[in-house]
C-alpha cells in the first residue's frame, strides 16, 4: 500500500493526475489486489523532500498557454463588456483547468476571477473614501469575493481559489466586527477614533489566518497533497499580515520610514521581531516568514547604520550587503539551520512538523 500510494503521489506531482484522484486511487486499487513491490536495491525515493513550491509549470507547454491567457483576456477586456469576460474565463477553465488540469494557467484563471469580481463589485459600490472608513458598502462590497472564489474553488478545486476564498471571508468577518462596534458606539468614524482596539482587533486577524494556514500545514506535513499548497498561499499572505499588524499595535508604525531614524527605539524592537518571524519560519518550514520581513529589516538596519558618520550611499549599500548576507545564510543553511532549531522542540511538535 505504502509503494502504491508513493507511486500514486509522483503521478500527482508529475501532473498526470491529480492529488485527490491519488488519495482516491489508492485503497480502490488496493482493495481489488493491485501490488507494488518493493525494490530490492538501489536508491529509493524519498517519502518527503525539501520543497514547499506550489505545483506552477510542468513544461514551457503551460508557460505558452499562459501567455495567450493573459493576451486574450487583455483583449476582451479592453473591447468586450465587464460581462462578457467572466464567461469567457469560465470557458477556458473548463478547458485548461477541469480537463487538463494545468496549473500556471489555473492560477491565472483564478487571479482573473478574483480581478472581475473586483470590478464588478466596484461598479456596483461607491468608491468614496469616506464611505470604505466609515464602513458603509464595505461588508458588501467584501462578500462577494468568499462566495464566488468558494464556488470557483468546488467547480476546479484550485488551491488558490480556496486560499483567496478563505482571505476574503476573514476579511468579510472583520468588516462585519467592525460594523458591529460601530451600531454598538454609535459612532460611525469607530475605526478613526479607537485606533488601539482596531490594531488588536487587525492582530487578532493576522493570527487567525496564520492557525488557518498551520492547520492546512498539520493536516499534510509530508506535502503530498494540494493542502500544502492552499497553506503556501496562506502563509504567504499570513507573514506580512502579523508582522505589520503587530507593528501597529505595539505603536510602531508611525510611518513607513520611521524606523530609519537614527535614534529610534523602535528599530532594536523591529528587528528582534523580524527575528522571531525568521524563527517561527524555520520552525514550520516556510520560507514566506524570511522573505516577508526582509523590507522592514532593511530600513532598521538602515536606520542603526546612520548612528555612525558616514555617507549616504555608505549607508544604503551597507544594508543592501548586510540583507543579502543574511538572505544567502538562511537560504543557503536552511535545513542545517531547521534541524537545530528542531532539536531544541519537544519531540512531540517535532512529530508534526515537517521532517528537518
Amino acid at each position: 500500500m505504502a509503494e502504491l500510494r508513493s507511486i500514486l503521489d509522483e503521478a500527482a506531482r508529475e501532473g498526470l493526475i491529480t492529488a485527490e484522484a491519488g488519495e482516491r486511487l489508492a485503497p480502490f486499487l488496493a482493495a481489488r489486489g493491485v501490488i507494488v513491490e518493493a525494490r530490492a536495491a538501489g536508491p529509493q525515493e524519498p517519502a518527503w523532500s525539501d520543497t514547499e513550491t506550489p505545483r506552477f509549470v510542468r513544461g514551457f507547454h503551460d508557460v505558452l498557454i499562459t501567455i495567450g491567457i493573459l493576451i486574450a483576456l487583455a483583449g476582451l477586456w479592453g473591447l468586450a463588456s465587464l460581462y462578457a469576460v467572466l464567461p469567457a474565463i469560465l470557458v477556458l477553465a473548463e478547458i485548461l483547468v477541469k480537463r487538463q488540469r494545468l496549473a500556471l494557467p489555473a492560477v491565472v484563471l483564478t487571479l482573473a476571477v478574483f480581478i472581475w469580481t473586483f470590478r464588478m463589485m466596484l461598479s456596483v459600490y461607491p468608491s468614496n473614501a469616506d464611505l470604505w472608513l466609515t464602513g458603509d458598502g464595505i461588508d458588501g462590497f467584501i462578500v462577494a469575493f468568499p462566495v464566488i472564489m468558494g464556488l470557483f474553488y468546488l467547480r476546479y478545486r484550485v488551491p488558490l481559489a480556496l486560499a483567496l476564498s478563505i482571505f476574503s471571508g476573514l476579511a468579510l468577518v472583520l468588516a462585519l466586527v467592525f460594523r458591529l462596534l460601530q451600531w454598538a458606539s454609535g459612532d460611525d468614524a469607530f475605526i478613526l477614533n479607537h485606533p488601539t482596539l482596531v490594531s488588536v482587533i487587525l492582530f487578532a486577524c493576522a493570527v487567525g489566518l496564520f492557525v488557518a494556514a498551520l492547520g492546512f500545514d498539520l493536516s499534510d506535513r509530508f506535502r503530498r497533497t494540494t493542502r500544502s499548497d492552499v497553506a503556501f498561499w496562506l502563509h504567504l499572505v499570513a507573514a506580512p499580515a502579523l508582522l505589520y499588524s503587530l507593528r501597529i499595535l505595539l505603536s510602531l508604525d508611525g510611518g513607513w520610514l520611521d524606523i530609519m531614524d537614527a535614534n529610534s527605539f523602535k528599530t532594536p524592537v523591529v528587528v528582534v521581531i523580524v527575528a522571531l518571524l525568521m524563527l517561527i519560519g524555520l520552525i514550520i518550514d516556510r520560507r514566506a516568514f524570511v522573505t516577508s520581513g526582509l523590507l522592514t529589516l532593511g530600513l532598521a538596519i538602515y536606520g542603526i547604520f546612520r548612528q555612525g558618520s558616514a555617507t549616504v550611499d555608505t549607508y544604503i549599500f551597507g544594508t543592501l550587503v548586510v540583507v543579502g548576507v543574511i538572505v544567502l545564510v538562511i537560504g543557503t543553511g536552511w535545513m542545517p539551520l531547521r534541524r537545530i532549531v528542531l532539536r531544541a522542540l519537544p519531540s512531540g511538535v517535532v512529530e508534526r512538523l515537517p521532517p528537518g
